[in-house]
Order: structure tokens, then C-alpha cells, then sequence
């Protein structure tokens, strides 16, 4: 493995800004505390910016502002066209912006340039998906003829609390606003701590594409400060939440007292079942992809591989030459195929989990730090075989370039290993046996589950998992529901037919 970019030499983007601001009501401010927290880029682990870190009365500020915007504010009482209007604004300004968003966006988290430019199509994408589906949108009207008609008002809730993950943020951000928008509410977003950088961004395309002040509120900050007050304020009905499991434990304790509608995608630790019938070489294809592109940050990563005795020898052979030789290297660099990973807390924690796996399986490629970075947040793709479902690095979610490969016979062993697991976000099944397929898909305890496919998403479907790894769902209609309110309208057509209750005289009286 050879760096393809000179060494000691570290891309920084032009007009890198080094303060980040919150955004409230329209206007960039800092913390009313006057604190701040420092952000430091993956590649070279020094500080390039300052950030205000947001504090309770910082919330409640935006708060209010995205309160009042509902309340008094045209958003929410727009035609879904008009809306739409604006949602295809934004849209064309991230596309506009793709160059500038990939920069920034590979600088602050260490994803690969090219695979970040693909989430800022994906995020304008996505404003452009819910501005369709708002305008089509329609509600049920049920009529029992010539007695009742009833029908479906959906309406905003108000003030949604949005809280993003640090791995493909700007995309990921735009999954939670795009459909929170769209369907009128107002929104208070609190980006993850260690990548505010593209997140910054919004305030200003958003107010180009003329969004009215208040609609939109950001504020950074840790999430135990800022996101404790966001998910604990009373005035925010809504908590949409992306990230690790404890964290979501956390926040449905905290929403309990207000009984806040909640819907969490939380961690994973997805199979990838390989059967011996399957397409060998686009399996592998798959399962490499699954698991080290985002550097393996993916919430979604196939990092459990099990394979069919028949075919597991060779598949691990093939499967570990193909991983030694994936370029790592620096994020700018368009050959890199796994950049560095975001912050150095994260390093030492999926390092720690290598350290431990070469004491759980047998190591077939990687292992620690690549021998030409010797600084910044570089981990080699690494293969852990013959891992026992006991094993902590079968059981628990990683988070980065590590994958673990065990065999099975037959399949119900295979259904046993594929759900030994508290997670059940993704599966992924590689097989030429239809009825199989079918058949082991359906009772997998995953949310999602691809067959002989990598990670292709439809916007249309459901995303979310079961377990461990989430509550509620979202995408397509699933985060028209969760962003709106059904009320149930009825009205009579004839004449009412009501028991009448104290309408005879006095059976005690005379």
C-alpha cells in the first residue's frame, strides 16, 4: 500500500472559515456564554476553527424563534407548492455548490473527495424527492353514503429538534430537514460536534432560496449541552436523532416527560450472508464496498461477513487480497479509496477494537496504522476470519475498516449467526436460490435487507431498524407521518340520530 500523494503535504480548502457560528432567527451569533469548543480536521489533527458552543439559554432561543415562525409565521399556511418552490431552490444550490460542499465536507470528516461529492448530489436529491411527494400528497376521505363523511386533516406539528451524526453529515442532514420543511414545520438543528463545518452552510442557502427567518435555526455544541436541551425543551413535539445506541437510550428517557414524538436510527452491526450459489465476485464487490466505503463510518456497514463452508476458503483468500490492496490516503487525494477517519477519539476506539480482534480471529489483512501515514487518523482496511459469534468484534459495532468473516453450514446456522445480535438495522443476502432468498430475508430481524445488492437506497421506502438499532422509520410517506399530525374530520350528511339522553320527563316526579 503506497501513498499516492506526496507526504507531509495536507489539502486545506480556500476561505476556510475559522469561527462557525450559530444561526438563530436569521441571524449568525455566538453563544450567549461566549463559549466555544475547537474543530480540528482528521488528516492533520490540528485546530483550524473555532465554534460557538451552544448552552441551554442558546436552545431556547432557537427555540423561540422557530416557535414564533410557526405560530405567527407564513411557513407552515404556504401551499405545498409554494413550498416545493423553495425545496427546489435549495436543491439547485447544493448542486451549485457540489465543488465547494465536497471540499469542505472531505476536510472535515476525512471522507474520500469522490465519495464525497456523491452526498451533495444525494442531499439535493433529497429536497428534490420531498418537494415532489409534498405537492402529491393527499389524504383519505372515507363516505358512507347519504349518513357520515370523514376525512384526513394532516398538519405540521411545529417545532422539530433535528440531531445529525458526524459521518456524512451535510447529506445526512438534509434526510431530516428536507421532509421536516416540506411538511411546514420549523426546525432547530444541532449538528454533530466534531464536523460542523458543511453544516454551516445551510443558514445561507436556505436563505437565498427564501426560507423566512425563524424557519431554519442552528446551533452547535456537545450533545450532553446543546442536544440535552433540545431533546428535554418543552416546546419541541419532535426529536429526530441519528447516531449510536446508548446516546438514543438516553434521549428516549429524557423525551419521556413530554411525551416527545420520536424516531431514532441508531448502531448496527449488519451480515452479509454469503451462500454458495452466489455470484462470487459480486458478492465480494458488495461486501468490500459495504464495509470500507465512509471509511467504514456507516451506520449501515455489512460488517459481520458469514459465509458457506463450501466456498469460505476461497472467499477469504480473494476477499483479503482485495482489501490490501484499497488505497488509503489522503481525503483530497481522487484516488483514495479510504481516507482518514474523523477525530482522533474515534481513532483510538476502532484502533482498540483491532488490537482486541487479533486475540478474536485470524487476521488476513490490515491491522492497525498503514507504514506510510504515520500521523493523522489512518486505520488499514482490516479482515478478522474464523470469529467466533461469542467474540466482541462480532457482537459489537466498530464503526470503521474492520470486518469480521465466519463460516456457517447451512440455513439455519446462517439465520442463527445473522440475527446473534441486539442490532437489526441492514442485512445483506447473496444467493441464485429465489425461494431462499425470500424466505431467509423475511425472517432476518433486520429493518432493511438487500439481496444480491450493495446499500442502493429508494427514497420511497422505509428506513430504519429493529432492536437495537432504532425506532420509527423514515422516508417517503413514513416521514410525511412523522412529520405531521392526522386529525380525523367528521361530518354528518343527514339527519343525526343521537340517543337522547334526559329527554323523557322525571320517572320520579308525581
Amino acid at each position: 500500500m503506497t501513498s499516492t500523494v506526496p507526504e507531509n503535504t495536507h489539502y486545506v480548502p480556500q476561505a476556510l472559515p475559522t469561527h462557525i457560528q450559530h444561526c438563530i432567527n436569521g441571524e449568525f451569533v455566538d453563544s450567549v456564554s461566549g463559549k466555544t469548543f475547537d474543530v480540528q480536521d482528521p488528516v492533520s489533527n490540528t485546530n483550524y476553527a473555532t465554534a460557538a458552543a451552544g448552552q441551554k439559554e442558546d436552545i431556547d432561543l432557537a427555540v423561540a424563534a422557530a416557535r414564533e415562525a410557526f405560530v405567527n409565521g407564513p411557513w407552515p399556511r404556504m401551499k405545498p407548492r409554494e413550498r416545493a418552490r423553495v425545496l427546489n431552490r435549495i436543491a439547485d444550490a447544493v448542486e451549485a455548490q457540489e465543488s465547494r460542499l465536497a471540499d469542505l465536507e472531505s476536510f472535515d470528516t476525512g471522507l474520500p473527495i469522490t465519495q464525497a461529492k456523491g452526498q451533495a448530489l444525494r442531499a439535493a436529491e433529497n429536497f428534490r424527492f420531498f418537494a415532489d411527494l409534498i405537492v402529491a400528497q393527499f389524504d383519505d376521505a372515507m363516505k358512507v353514503p347519504g349518513s357520515q363523511i370523514n376525512y384526513v386533516n394532516r398538519k405540521p406539528i411545529g417545532v422539530a429538534g433535528l440531531i445529525t451524526p458526524w459521518n456524512t453529515p451535510f447529506m445526512l442532514e438534509s434526510w431530516k430537514l428536507a421532509p421536516a420543511l416540506a411538511t411546514g414545520n420549523t426546525v432547530v438543528l444541532k449538528p454533530a460536534e466534531f464536523t460542523p463545518l458543511s453544516a454551516s452552510l445551510w443558514a445561507q442557502i436556505f436563505k437565498d432560496a427564501g426560507l423566512p427567518d425563524g424557519v431554519f435555526n442552528l446551533v452547535n455544541g456537545l450533545g450532553e449541552e446543546a442536544g440535552d436541551a433540545l431533546v428535554k425543551h418543552p416546546q419541541v413535539p419532535l426529536i429526530s436523532f441519528t447516531g449510536e445506541t446508548t446516546t438514543g437510550q438516553t434521549i428516549f428517557r429524557n423525551a419521556a416527560e413530554h411525551l416527545k414524538g420520536l424516531s431514532m436510527e441508531l448502531g448496527g452491526k449488519s451480515p452479509c450472508v454469503v451462500f454458495a450459489d452466489a455470484d462470487l465476485d459480486a458478492a465480494i464487490d458488495s461486501a468490500l464496498f459495504g464495509v470500507f466505503s465512509l471509511n467504514g463510518e456507516r451506520c449501515t456497514a455489512g460488517s459481520r461477513i458469514l459465509v458457506e463452508g463450501g466456498i469460505y476458503d476461497e472467499f477469504c483468500e480473494k476477499y483479503a487480497a482485495r482489501a490490501k490492496s484499497i488505497v488509503v490516503g489522503d481525503p483530497h487525494d481522487p484516488k483514495t479509496e479510504v481516507g482518514a477517519l474523523v477525530h482522533p477519539e474515534h481513532f483510538e476506539k476502532v484502533a482498540s477494537y483491532v488490537e482486541l480482534g487479533k486475540s478474536e480471529g485470524r487476521l488476513l489483512a490490515g491491522g492497525g496504522r498503514p507504514d506510510h501515514l504515520p500521523e493523522g487518523n489512518y486505520i488499514a482496511p482490516t479482515v478478522f476470519a474464523d470469529v467466533a459469534p461469542a467474540a466482541r468484534i462480532f457482537q459489537e459495532e466498530i464503526f470503521g475498516p474492520v470486518v469480521t468473516i465466519t463460516p456457517f453450514e447451512g440455513d439455519d446456522e446462517a439465520l442463527a449467526l445473522a440475527n446473534n445480535t441486539k442490532y437489526g438495522l441492514a442485512a445483506y443476502i447473496w444467493t441464485q436460490n429465489l425461494t431462499r432468498a425470500h424466505n431467509f430475508s423475511h425472517n432476518l430481524e433486520a429493518g432493511m435487507v438487500w439481496l444480491n445488492s450493495h446499500n442502493v437506497r429508494d427514497l420511497r421506502t422505509p428506513f430504519g431498524g429493529v432492536k437495537a438499532s432504532g425506532l420509527g422509520h423514515e422516508g417517503g410517506y413514513r416521514s410525511i407521518d412523522f412529520y405531521t399530525d392526522q386529525q380525523a374530520v367528521h361530518i354528518s350528511l343527514g339527519a343525526v340520530h343521537t340517543p337522547k339522553f334526559g329527554g323523557t320527563p322525571d320517572a320520579t316526579k308525581g
